[in-house]
């Protein structure tokens, strides 16, 4: 019977993460990649499209800033997202909010299907931008319901999902994008509004899976929902323990209202927490991971690979989520080693930040604060990519085979303030997590009496 609802009790918490992943990050890693297959055929696109309205073609620098602003509407996008995931998560929940996050998806993959018929670049504009929002809502809301939703002895692993389906739907778009497969002349609309598929799996999937139970309980007082969807989860009806812990948190913020995103700035019981979440959050962007698949094109051939090979060097970007790429003499081994320099460098980026800075809102506030945390974290996340982004080419033509040695300080830096300032939460509820907090943010308060020598006590009677 145990071994039943261990089964029960994993097959539900699996179910979860993979409704919740397959619209959520999976379609950041997705959106992130398929627009580098089909660069030239949206550039040609483009110029026709214009030399069909005014009858002469558009000069190479304005077709290149088209395209600049289709790539570039996509971090935008995803700014706008992360200040609406907040309020979206506190009104909504989060189970609703990433369901109602897909009315962006269908909006944008029908503008993606129908701009070549309809002869508009702008559509595609458009449909990058609504894409952004959607990833902007979901990179923040889905680790949040994830990390409320898994019980504490499991809430590291299932925190690395989001890794996991980025680097997934990364993948899968780079295979997607092949010209055996999406990647023609002619399919490029087809392959941008691929992303309604994923969007329909969590629509079909999602509604049938619990809520988090602490945004039931905390949030809602909800008693009996919250009961509900702990048995779901958990497969079995003696969550007594995990109630009660549950009912400790709710104690703990009663009386209390969401924060504002700016207050977390202000209040110091959140200092450690709020240094660590910028920290920690802008080196994940900063460490330079994301301009791989930005510009894996150019990477790739500037390390001497062929160009008809370079399509299927991209994918093996995606395969493993370099501490730098190096790109030196002229022998001909030299070139894979630059690409298995960059393989590495994905592959340690997915094995630490990618999977645990997700997770550092979910553990490192409390329920009061975590939407706002939340916010806080995808704000630097979509700002710090679109200024990589944007300062990357200039880093290129200014440091050569050195480009990431800026990257390389920047990681050096996290790791520092990770191993010296960060707490350790594996294996600890909430409630613990925050008392450890609450002892660094105040350690006055906290510190053992001293002795003072002895003291008579005038008031022993003989």
């Amino acid at each position: 019977m145990r071994a039943l609802q261990r089964l029960i009790q994993g097959r539900v918490l699996l179910l979860t993460t993979c409704a919740a992943g397959i619209g959520g990050t999976f379609q950041f890693g997705y959106n992130l990649s398929i627009i580098n297959a089909p660069t030239l055929h949206i550039q040609e696109f483009t110029n026709e499209t214009w030399r069909a309205r005014t009858g002469r073609p558009l000069p190479d620098h304005l077709i290149l800033l088209v395209w600049s602003l289709i790539v570039s509407l996509y971090p935008l996008g995803g700014l706008f997202g992360a200040l609406l995931a907040g309020p979206l998560a506190i009104v909504l929940g989060r189970k609703k909010s990433l369901l109602v996050n897909n009315v962006f998806v269908l909006a944008a993959a029908i503008l993606f299907g129908f701009s070549h018929k309809a002869g508009s670049f702008e559509m595609i504009m458009l449909g990058r931008l609504l894409m952004g929002v959607n990833a902007g809502v979901s990179m923040n809301i889905q680790p949040m319901y994830l990390g409320e939703s898994a019980p504490k002895e499991l809430r590291g692993a299932v925190a690395m999902t989001s890794a996991i389906f980025t680097a997934l739907g990364i993948v899968m778009g780079q295979v997607v994008g092949l010209r055996e497969l999406l990647g023609s002349p002619q399919d490029w609309p087809l392959l941008l509004s691929s992303c309604l598929v994923p969007g329909l799996l969590q629509l079909v999937s999602l509604p049938f899976l619990p809520e988090s139970p602490r945004f039931l309980l905390i949030d809602r007082g909800d008693t009996e929902a919250c009961l509900t969807a702990l048995r779901r989860l958990r497969g079995g009806p003696d969550v007594a323990a995990e109630l009660e812990e549950l009912e400790k948190e709710q104690a703990a913020c009663e009386g209390q209202r969401p924060r504002h995103p700016c207050e977390l700035f202000r209040a110091r019981a959140l200092r450690r927490q709020v240094v660590s979440l910028v920290v920690l959050g802008s080196a994940m962007e900063l460490c330079g991971n994301d301009t791989v698949y930005a510009y894996a094109s150019s990477v790739f051939q500037e390390a001497g690979i062929p160009q008809e090979k370079v399509q299927y060097a991209i994918l093996g970007t995606g395969c493993c989520e370099l501490l730098t790429a190096f790109v030196s003499s002229a022998l001909p081994w030299m070139s894979y080693l630059a690409v298995s320099c960059i393989f590495a460098f994905i592959l340690s980026f997915g094995i630490g930040p990618a999977g645990v800075t997700g997770i550092l809102a979910t553990e490192l506030f409390d329920q009061m604060a975590r939407p706002a945390a939340y916010v806080v974290c995808g704000v630097l996340m979509w700002t710090m990519l679109f200024l990589v982004g944007l300062a990357f080419p200039f880093i290129t033509e200014g440091l050569s085979h050195l480009l990431y040695l800026p990257f390389l300080c920047v990681c050096v830096c996290a790791a520092i303030y990770a191993g010296f300032f960060l707490p350790e939460t594996k294996g600890k509820t909430f409630l613990e997590i925050s008392e450890e907090l609450r002892r660094l943010n105040f350690p006055k308060q906290h510190r053992e009496p001293t002795w003072r020598g002895l003291e008579a006590i005038g008031s022993t009677a003989l």
